[in-house]
């Protein structure tokens, strides 16, 4: 069997190639890795394949997956746990075959919140350039301790527990939302409705999928329930905030920081160098001019023990759809 590999990236190569002998019948499967995107214009690259491997960007709306149909594709192999992307009944209608990976080394996402958190605190970043430079001036450089703060988990799922144990073990208290709760966060702190958890944290940390109910989550009705000054952390879907209301409660100093590892409209500059390029989203490059905004490029899965894990839950997805045996990560 041939699996189309889209929007794949040397990382993607490196593991999946990894994993590939040591799968069932592996001199049967062939990767095929494209760098494009999936979209309407690109769908013919999975001509021949019966299987498409797919991550957060790409796109998997009635005409692509009607293309892909067409074109003789039976499973589409999602490399990530969302699938915000996909046009789920359609999907179902034409009878394909999805997966997803429904979690992967959690403490992953869990620990470079943390770091943001701790970066854009102690402006370590903004420390390392003054240095190179010769200066050594801590003007600008305050922080706060984490010892003692309140944290708010948006989200109590694995990577939400993940990342409130980490904040427990710094000496902060922890609060937490979720409609449908995790027992085990009880052990880590206590839940509370949306408002209290705004009201009360210095620090917000989202970790809950991007569905209707959660677009735009923190917006213009939420931003100011938040405490004044607090810092905003999304490791978990770009759609979870409306920019254009954070800049405008960054710039009243309502939002004390943000740090953000995805972006609404990250799929046209992620993952890709654009270093000699203009990048002509205004949002994006206002967002960029705040000293207390800190952005990276949706790496917070990015480690070794991730990769692998992603690697092998997908191959498993895969020999669930070619034995027809039941799939605990089947969404469709």
């Amino acid at each position: 069997m041939k699996i189309a590999f889209f929007g794949s990236q040397p990382y993607d190569r490196r593991f999946f190639d990894e994993a590939l002998p040591s799968q069932p019948d592996a001199s049967s499967i062939e990767l095929v890795y494209h760098d494009a995107l999936l979209g309407a214009d690109t769908a013919i690259l999975a001509q021949g394949a019966g299987a498409v491997c797919v991550f957060v960007n790409d796109v998997l709306d009635t005409a692509v997956l009607e293309a892909l149909h067409g074109y003789g594709v039976r499973a589409i192999l999602l490399r990530c746990a969302g699938y915000n992307n996909l046009d789920l009944p359609t999907a179902r209608r034409l009878g394909f075959f999805v997966a997803r990976v429904p979690a992967y080394s959690p403490e992953a996402v869990a620990e470079h919140t943390l770091a943001m958190v701790q970066t854009l605190n102690r402006h370590t970043h903004r420390a390392y350039a003054r240095v190179r430079e010769g200066n050594f001036s801590l003007d600008g450089l305050l922080g706060f301790n984490l010892h003692g703060k309140t944290v708010g988990i948006v989200g109590t799922g694995k990577i939400g527990l993940a990342t409130a144990r980490i904040f427990r073990g710094f000496g902060c208290k922890v609060l937490g939302h979720d409609p449908y709760p995790s027992p085990d966060f009880a052990e880590l702190g206590t839940m509370v409705d949306l408002p209290q958890l705004l009201a009360e944290a210095d620090i917000v940390s989202l970790h809950c999928p991007l569905m209707d109910s959660t677009r735009h989550l923190i917006g213009p009705a939420t931003l100011p329930q938040m405490k004044r000054g607090a810092m905003l952390v999304n490791t978990s879907r770009g759609g979870l905030i409306d920019t254009g209301a954070v800049i405008d409660a960054l710039k009243s100093r309502q939002l004390g920081a943000l740090a953000i590892d995805v972006y609404e409209q990250e799929s046209s500059l992620f993952f890709h160098d654009h270093s000699s390029d203009i990048i002509d989203d205004d949002i994006f490059q206002r967002l960029m001019t705040f000293p207390n905004v800190l952005v990276t490029g949706h790496q917070g899965f990015f480690t070794i023990e991730a990769l692998r894990e992603i690697a092998a839950i997908t191959f498993h997805n895969l020999d669930c759809f070619r034995n027809g045996g039941d799939c605990g990560n089947s969404v469709a």
